[in-house]
């Protein structure tokens, strides 16, 4: 019997082992897929519009001088203006190194897709394109992956490698949390990172409204700190339910069913009414903390959607 269960015990080890190879293998396969696909749209648009929205918000300063007609007084240097008897102003240049952190959301609801991509797909190839659209102007880049909590914090760097080290990590990542949140994310943010960034923020935004007041005030802390950008990812069923007649809906964060009657025109307007309450709720907290955001529906090209968020800043 010894030598049946060695065998057996074996046998399932190797399994287990083919199994593994077979899905790292396939996980390379999406990364290789994605780099190709994001690094073009990179090269061919977004590098442009990323550097002329993004640069230049940082700035460090480089040297003293006299004042000259026309200078901006609240630049005088009142120190040195002091000492030398004369006006002396600070100059300031473009800081040319940036960091771009990606907060990404990876909680349950992402999981949802009623077309070819899920929103996770998506969001994933928005923070690839991102990414790399940075890397091509020297910037650095991190990642926080999270969904109630802070799941993983990808310090900011450069290069390649490490890019494709996040794409890996958002597509295989398997979030402990179920549920989303943004305020111990935001809070995390503003605590670990010393030097100003760029975040772009990419979720659904499907959070709890109870949590609207504490989310306000923590989002208006960070957004004084770093440039935060929303990217709000949505799926067409989020908006508004078929005509498909009694159908069991599951809610991916808690896990709770309930029957609907799509047929009923009442239960589709409720549905619909309920969702563009939330999003204009969301939509007015982040206009008060000063954040600009885009829609990005999982059917729709999220080129055009980056581009427009990129013209209007």
């Amino acid at each position: 019997m010894g030598r049946i269960f060695i065998k057996r015990r074996g046998s399932i080890v190797a399994k287990k082992k083919g199994k593994r190879l077979k899905e790292t293998a396939d996980i390379l396969k999406q990364v290789r897929k994605i780099e190709i696909k994001t690094r073009g749209l990179s090269n061919a648009i977004f590098a442009g519009h990323y550097h002329s929205a993004f640069r230049g918000r940082g700035v460090a300063f480089s040297e003293v001088r006299e004042y000259r007609l026309g200078d901006d007084v609240r630049d005088i240097d009142w120190n040195v203006t002091a000492r030398a008897r004369k006006p002396h102003i600070k100059i300031y240049e473009e800081e040319r190194e940036l960091t771009m952190m990606l907060a990404v959301d990876v909680s349950g609801s992402g999981t949802f897709g009623s077309g070819d991509k899920t929103k996770r797909t998506i969001m994933t190839e928005i923070a690839a394109v991102l990414a790399f659209s940075a890397a091509q102007t020297g910037d650095k880049v991190g990642c926080m992956l999270f969904s109630d909590r802070v799941e993983k914090f990808i310090p900011p760097k450069k290069g390649r490698s490490h890019i494709l080290m996040i794409i890996r990590t958002l597509l295989e990542y398997e979030p402990e949390g179920r549920a989303s949140s943004l305020v111990s994310p935001m809070e995390y943010l503003t605590s670990v990172l010393k030097k100003r960034s760029t975040t772009f923020v990419i979720s659904d935004f499907y959070m709890p409204p109870a949590e609207n007041e504490q989310l306000t005030k923590v989002m208006g802390i960070a957004s004084r700190k770093h440039d935060i950008v929303g990217i709000r990812v949505y799926d067409p069923r989020d908006a508004e339910l078929p005509d498909v007649g009694l159908v069991e809906l599951e809610d991916s964060e808690s896990g709770r069913r309930v029957c609907v009657d799509t047929s009923s025109r009442r239960v589709r307007e409720h549905y619909a009414a309920d969702w563009r309450e939330r999003v204009q709720a969301m939509k007015a907290l982040l206009n008060r903390s000063r954040v600009d955001c885009a829609d990005v529906a999982t059917d729709d090209d999220y080129v055009k959607e980056l581009i427009k968020l990129f013209r209007r800043r």
